[in-house]
């Protein structure tokens, strides 16, 4: 055991030396130095490991991955008491869910060692609630979401600025258009960046295997009894959205090709909607927990760029993504006159030619400058 732990301490060292000189001006919203224990999840590969290794790096804490090969052999109690022994304050554990009946060990280790800290990060906060009764009210839950224009635009170019509302205010932004070529920026966030993983280069390839990773290393442990048709089911979800028209899917026809119950479709579906695989919009007033809701889009936009998806679809995505980050979006009840309702305002959306129905606003891809009711596509990324 000594020797696991000097093993993580020599793969902690080397981690933190390739920490980015820019971190996601997200990571301030975080408040963690307090809390005792806590959960942070979000979706793969939008910067949940850089937070924690960040967070610690001047505190005598001990970061380590449960899907290490090194400590599969032995119980997650076991490591973490050795990490103590040597004196730690605390623990951070990525990946929580591969370490086998991590929930009753990391309860155990926080009633037992009331003193030390333990922060944990996973893809779903799933996790908490499947752990044991009580694991949720211990640890505080925070979100991480994909990446922002805002956020892109200061990762990329060094600018920053504060959140945006773009319903109210233009003016913060002026000084955006003036500077750069926002289109082509944008067109290079939504198609390539919209997590940050596009720094190590072939987002694409890493993105689809995010997706892999997600689907089939990560949904089984949320999913009891999963089998390898439900995994093929949510492969055809995933390409049924990517290519169509139309933002839904066929709960009956889906079942029936796949041999799978409603049921399990439902459940399925509510865990791919909670782990951010793909979203499901629905109408106000709509509160069924398992529903496949009135539209379907995939969680992240930058796949409909990257596997050469509905361009609607992707607009769609990509304002349902980051509205919702600063304000409730459902469904239209009448898409004859608004696609969403976001906040208090009917928005249509589309491309730069879009019609406005009677939507308050028109939120335009291929503009570059608002005007009248009518909003760039991009400005929409300054939400958060």
């Amino acid at each position: 055991m000594k020797a696991i732990v000097d093993q993580l301490e020599q793969t902690y060292q080397r981690i933190k030396l390739f920490l980015p000189e820019r971190k996601r001006p997200y990571f301030s919203t975080i408040q963690i130095n307090n809390i005792r224990a806590f959960l942070i999840y979000g979706p793969r590969g939008v910067g949940k490991t850089t937070f924690l290794i960040d967070s610690i790096k001047n505190r005598n804490f001990l970061y380590f991955s449960a899907d290490n090969i090194a400590i599969q052999p032995y119980p997650l109690y076991d490591v973490v008491k050795e990490i103590f022994l040597r004196g730690y304050d605390g623990v951070v554990i990525d990946e929580v869910h591969f370490s086998n009946n991590w929930s009753l060990h990391v309860k155990n280790l926080y009633d037992d060692y009331p003193d030390k800290y333990i922060w944990i990060s996973d893809s779903s906060n799933i996790i908490l609630q499947k752990g044991v009764a009580d694991l949720s009210r211990r640890f505080v839950q925070f979100r991480m979401p994909m990446l922002s224009f805002r956020e892109y635009l200061y990762l990329t170019e060094g600018e920053y600025l504060d959140p945006v509302d773009v319903f109210n205010s233009y003016e913060p932004l002026a000084m955006i258009i003036s500077k750069y070529n926002v289109l082509k920026l944008f067109k290079e966030y939504v198609s390539n960046g919209i997590r940050p993983i596009f720094f190590e280069g072939q987002y694409c390839n890493r993105l689809k295997s995010v997706l892999e990773k997600s689907l089939y290393n990560d949904i089984p442990f949320y999913v009891a009894s999963i089998q390898e048709n439900h995994l093929q089911l949510m492969n055809a979800v995933i390409s049924h959205l990517l290519t169509s028209p139309i933002p839904t899917i066929n709960i009956s026809g889906m079942c029936s090709d796949w041999g799978v119950s409603k049921e399990k479709f439902y459940s399925l579906l509510y865990v791919m909607n909670k782990s951010e695989l793909i979203r499901i919009v629905q109408k106000k007033g709509d509160k069924h927990i398992y529903s496949k809701g009135a539209k379907m889009f995939l969680g992240d936009p930058s796949m409909y760029y990257c596997f050469d998806g509905n361009i609607g679809s992707a607009r769609e995505a990509f304002i349902v993504f980051s509205l919702s980050e600063k304000y409730p979006v459902y469904a239209s009840d009448n898409e004859k006159e608004y696609d969403y309702l976001v906040g208090n305002y009917s928005i249509e959306v589309g491309g730069k030619h879009k019609n406005n129905k009677k939507a308050d606003y028109v939120i335009k891809d291929d503009i570059d400058v608002p005007y009248k009711n009518n909003i760039p596509m991009w400005m929409a990324g300054f939400c958060f």
